[in-house]
Parts: C-alpha cells; structure tokens; sequence
C-alpha cells in the first residue's frame, strides 16, 4: 500500500560546507542521500506468486533508472524476486510481471549544520505494468500461470520467469513472455520509454501512460543464443557457443540528448568474444538501424549501466559484484568516461574473439568512485560507510536537474542501486547524488531535451516544500 512507502534520508557530516567551504574546481562530490523503503508497489496487484511472495513486492528498482524531466524519474526492478527457493528447474524465477516505476524525486537545502549539502526527498508515484497487444509465448512443460497474469482485456503481461520462451526459435524472438528488464531511458516527447533486458536481449518501446508495448528493435544476431534454456547452465558454454551469457545481456541503456540514438552496452563479453571486451550497440530511433563498438573493461567484472554525456560520448558504469548484499567488502564501482566517435564500427555481425580494433576510448582514470566517495569519512565530505556497507549492485545512472551551490553549477549524477528484493540482505533502495562540474565530464555536457513530459503527480506533496534557498537550474530556464 503507498501508505507503507516510507522515505528516509540519511544526514551524513560533511565539514565545512554550509559554513562556506568551496566546491572543488574539479572533483566530485557527494551531496545526499536518499532512499524508498516499504514492502509494497502501487500496482494494485494482489496475491502471490509462486514463491510465496506477494505479486506487488517492492524493490530492486535500481536495476534501470531514468530522469524524466523536473523531479520525474523512471526505475526499473529486473525480473523479480528469485532468492526465494522454491523451483530451480526454473532458477527460481517467479511469474512477476515485468513493470517500471515513476518517482518523485528533489533535493532541498539541508538546514541542518554539518551534514550533506542536500536532503533527498523521494516518493513512490505509480507502477506501471508491461503488456503487449500481440500475444507472447508463456512456454510448455512447466508453464507459468498465466491466470495469474491476469492476461485479460487483449493484455499479455511480460514475465519474469525463465522458461516463459519458444525453444524452437533463438533468444532474439520477441514473441517470447518472459523479460528480464535492465536499462531504461525516456524518449524526446516524454511519452514512451526505452527499456532493454538480459533474456533476449531486447530493447522494447513501452507507452508511458499505459505499459503497452509499442515497438521492438531488431538487435545484432551476435547477441543472441540459438539453444534456449530456463536455467544458466542450459544457455551458457557448452551449450552454446556464441551470443550473450545467461543473466549478462544487455545491462544499460543510454539514449542521446536529442532522442534519435538509443546505446545499450552488455553486461559481459558474448561468449565468442574475448574476455574483458564488452560489446556496446547503437540503434537509430527512428530506421532501427544499428551499429557495434567494443568496450574494454579496467579493474570491474562486468558493466551495469550507460548514460549520454553528449551525442557521442557517456559515461559507463563498471562494477564488480561485491559489497552489501554479497557478503563481501565493495572495491570496484566506478563511472567511466568514453567517446564512441572516433571508434571504428565492428564491420559484421560474424565479427569474433579479439575486438581490440573496435575499441571506443576511454578515459584511464574514472570519473566517479562510488566506492571511494561513499568510504570518506563524514569529515571529508564522504559517507563514513565500511566498503562491506556499499551496496553490491549499483547498476542505475541517471543526470538529473543541475544544481547551483556556493555560488557554482554543479550536474547532478543519481546513481541508484538494485536489491535484489531483499532489503533485510541488500538493505533499501538507495539514491546517491554526486554533484560534477562540467570539466568532470570533459566540458561538453548536454542535457537530455525531453520537450514535452508527461505532467507530475498532482498529489506530489513534495513540489510544496520549497528549496530553502538552493537555486534549481532547470534545462533551459533559470529560476532561483
């Protein structure tokens, strides 16, 4: 229920800011954090799913994340709670309906002495379920209870599960049900979101206001696997040999200022491809067309997120898979800068093994250490948290409304994490703002042009609170 939706913002010392401390000329620095707890989604849904759990769980919604424009932002849980055992001939996949969620999200002048530059107050607006017209292939032996989808009114729910596919065709089938959602981005007009997921992988256009889906781009056959199979070890090597490795497709998702270009990178390397090289892919909005670069990795395991600097250069988000939720102390969560215009194209699609050639470039050093800014100490302008404190999964980037503080334009980066659904493990869903001059991303930033988004709630009790004194900068119009 919304009334269980609770914020809590957490006041972390920073020394000397509100006493009039500068903002360094070229470093980052962190100015809150937030999060959104409680056990339920605004979906409506009720019962449970096959696991036990309640089909309108709350969490993991940093999986994919999005600004919207104003105090609007997107966030995608991936496909659902499956640390519940309960069936691992299906990996303990649940029939979870694929959704996205829209927040309310601001920042407001922190009053109180000593602590982060900002409060962040975030609010659960709506949970908009994925659907689509066109009917989806569920499975066979063992098929999700699609009762339980509540597949009515010509509305065939995406699904979590893992066995919701057609085994006669390869992963690229989007007729299959099941989705695993990632990355997420909103389009120019404001009136539809992008989102790509791990299962195919897919990249699928969602109407905002409804969850209809509206389009499907036609990705690379590289990505694919031939030999589809509901759990990892029936699609990985030696299985199959070429395409996205199980539960590591296309991870993030970016989409370029002006709305006409999408970029989804991988999570890993395909299986024919060496290792430590990730693929990156360019799609044309509008003709579909796509494009493929190489992406090397520095000190993470994997990559969870892309977001557009400009039209041709983005910041990547390079992780490994430890921290809270893992048992284990943090090391690598870090934002990389990149420039894919100079790359060349990986000319076909049977292109494999080395792809040093199709690099993109990269800046050697990152330009956000997540792990670093959150393990300062309080009195350093950090969170004073231990490296096993950091949540394991940071996978969400999104630029959000640029701030002025202490007489400086600062771009707003929120970096969100995914819980897995089990806070009591991986704590809640956290939102940590860094505030980066422009320099930090190489002195050409452009803001997303989102020209007409879609109105925010009305209900949003929290555009009434006002900045106490914070100067907001909106995309093209100044208001203090």
């Amino acid at each position: 229920m919304s009334e269980m939706i609770r914020l809590r913002v957490l006041p972390i010392l920073l020394a000397g800011v509100l006493a009039g401390a500068a903002v360094p000329a070229h470093a980052a620095i962190l100015l809150g954090i937030g999060e959104i707890g409680g056990s339920a989604d605004l979906s409506g849904l009720t019962g449970t799913l096959e696991n036990g759990l309640p089909a309108n769980i709350l969490g993991g919604m940093g999986s994919g994340f999005a600004w919207a424009g104003g105090n609007t932002f997107i966030a995608t849980p991936d496909r659902g709670p499956n640390a519940t055992p309960w069936n691992n001939k299906v990996d303990e996949t649940s029939s979870y309906i694929s959704r996205f969620h829209t927040l309310n999200m601001s920042l407001q002048a922190n009053p109180q002495a000593g602590a982060l530059p900002f409060q962040v107050n975030a609010k659960l607006a709506s949970t908009t379920l994925l659907w689509s017209a066109d009917k989806l292939n569920y499975g066979t032996a063992g098929t999700p209870n699609t009762a339980g989808l509540n597949n009515t009114g010509g509305r065939n729910y995406f699904t979590g599960r893992s066995d919701a596919f057609d085994a006669s065709k390869g992963s690229n089938n989007s007729n299959n049900a099941r989705f695993d959602p990632e990355g997420v981005r909103v389009s120019a007009d404001g009136k539809s979101v992008f989102v790509s997921d791990e299962y195919g992988p897919y990249v699928y256009q969602f109407d905002r206001a409804t969850g209809e889906r509206i389009k499907a781009f036609e990705l690379p056959g590289s990505l694919a696997v031939k030999t589809l199979g509901a759990t990892t070890a029936a699609e990985d090597k030696p299985v199959n040999t070429s395409g996205r490795v199980a539960n590591k497709g296309m991870e993030g998702l970016a989409i370029t200022p002006d709305g006409k270009t999408l970029v989804g990178i991988m999570q890993a390397p395909l299986l024919q491809d060496n290792k430590g090289q990730v693929r990156i892919v360019t799609v044309d909005v509008a003709t579909g067309e796509t494009k493929q670069f190489a992406y090397k990795l520095t000190d993470g395991s994997g990559v969870s997120e892309i977001v557009a600097i400009n039209d041709h250069e983005f910041l990547v988000d390079e992780r490994d898979g430890k921290g809270l939720g893992d048992g284990s102390a943090a090391a690598v969560k870090k934002g990389y800068r990149i420039d894919i215009s100079g790359a060349t194209p990986i000319p076909n699609d049977s292109t494999k093994g080395d792809l040093s050639k199709y690099l993109v470039s990269k800046t050697p050093t990152a330009t956000v250490d997540v792990v670093a800014m959150l393990t300062k100490p309080s009195n350093e302008g950090g969170a004073g948290l231990t490296a096993a404190q950091v949540p394991a999964k940071i996978e969400g980037y999104a630029f959000g409304q640029d701030v002025t503080f202490e007489g400086k334009t600062l771009h707003t980066l929120w970096v969100a994490n995914d819980n897995d659904f089990v806070s009591g493990v991986a704590g809640q869903n956290k939102f940590y703002v860094f505030g980066l001059n422009d320099s930090e991303l190489g002195g050409h930033f452009v803001p997303q042009a989102i020209t007409a988004p879609v109105p925010e709630p009305e209900s949003y009790a929290l555009m009434g609170m006002g900045l106490l004194g914070l100067c907001v900068v909106r995309r093209r119009k100044q208001r203090c």
